[in-house]
């Protein structure tokens, strides 16, 4: 389940990959993007255990793959990693996702409570923090995740604190190589982790890294295999990504996106949305893929590029439930 740009990355640095994605999870406008950059995009259902398995198992031996990689979560992280184990082609044996499963279970925290993500990068049982990023939400009464601030605004000793609970996590856990994504909520008496995920983040917080202090960490995934150590800068600036918020219902028209695309301060935008295709509510994750990421010296600076951005983009959009 790679994404487009991590397939770019690693094709930049003279790795050939195979790219396998179950085609009810893929997004068509990524579809092009990463049959460009793969050697062959591989598409199978990821409910069949067994042939999820065996398509990892041909293409290993008929191409002579020499890494397995698991880029997202869900139920096909386990098929793929065992299967992988037993090729020799898994730095981390699958008890380790076995673990962190049961640690999710556990893993509960209030919605009201802040959220801060940590990424790292793991290479030879080392874990290396890469950058901790603010959650930003819709507020009371539901929180719904509304976009990302980089670096989170935190104390020294936040900060820490935060670090040593999921390098703790990490370590019990026995995780060997590769990255991973970490929730915490900020709780009164300390940090809580509400998932790890051993994946990069999403929702463009690699961009945001990347935007704040120049680190690629998609690029350093594949430098991480050949024993390569993260070097992560300190940030210089705050980055922020701002999901459009908007209302449920069928696109009728929209305009405003090539106007955000060449403003200055804008690294991203996306709005993969055709007139006459149905916008998912806010409570959908789905409502994620439509975003503008900016830059900025302050958070405040950020929150207004964001809150600037969400007003340049107009859309028309007919909710039947709502017309009278």
């Amino acid at each position: 389940m790679p994404s487009h740009q991590l397939v770019r990355k690693g094709s930049e640095l003279g790795f050939r990959i195979w790219s396998l994605w179950d085609p009810k999870q893929l997004e068509t406008d990524f579809t092009s993007r990463l049959e460009e950059a793969s050697e062959e995009l591989l598409l199978t259902d990821f409910t069949d255990e067994i042939g999820l398995r065996e398509v990892v198992e041909r293409t290993v031996r008929h191409h002579g793959i020499d890494a397995v990689l698991h880029c997202g979560h869900g139920d096909s992280v386990l098929p793929v990693v065992r299967e992988a184990w037993k090729l020799g082609l898994s730095a981390n044996p699958p008890a380790v996702y076995e673990r962190l499963r049961v640690c999710e279970k556990d893993d509960w925290a209030p919605a009201e409570a802040p959220r801060v993500s940590i990424e790292t990068l793991t290479v030879d049982g080392t874990h290396h923090i890469v950058g901790v990023t603010a959650q930003r939400t819709s507020g009371p009464p539901h929180f719904f995740v509304t976009g990302y601030l980089h670096p989170a605004p935190l104390t020294d000793d936040e900060r820490s604190a935060i670090e040593a609970v999921v390098e703790e996590r990490l370590t019990s856990v026995g995780y060997r190589s590769g990255p991973a994504h970490t929730q915490v909520a900020l709780l009164p008496y300390g940090p809580r982790i509400v998932s790890c995920r051993t994946h990069l983040g999403g929702d463009r917080i690699p961009l945001l890294v990347e935007i704040a202090c120049g680190f690629d960490m998609e690029a350093a995934v594949f430098m991480g295999l050949g024993g390569g150590r993260p070097d992560v800068p300190s940030p210089f600036r705050y980055a922020e990504v701002g999901f459009f918020i908007l209302p449920e219902g069928r696109l009728e028209t929209y305009t405003g996106m090539e106007d955000i695309a060449v403003t200055p301060w804008v690294h991203g935008a996306r709005f993969p949305y055709s007139v006459g295709d149905m916008i998912a509510p806010i409570s959908d994750s789905r409502s994620r893929r439509a975003y503008v990421a900016v830059d900025g010296s302050t958070p405040e600076l950020t929150r207004e590029r964001i809150a600037r951005g969400r007003k340049d983009l107009v859309t028309v959009i007919h909710n039947p439930l709502l017309s009278g």
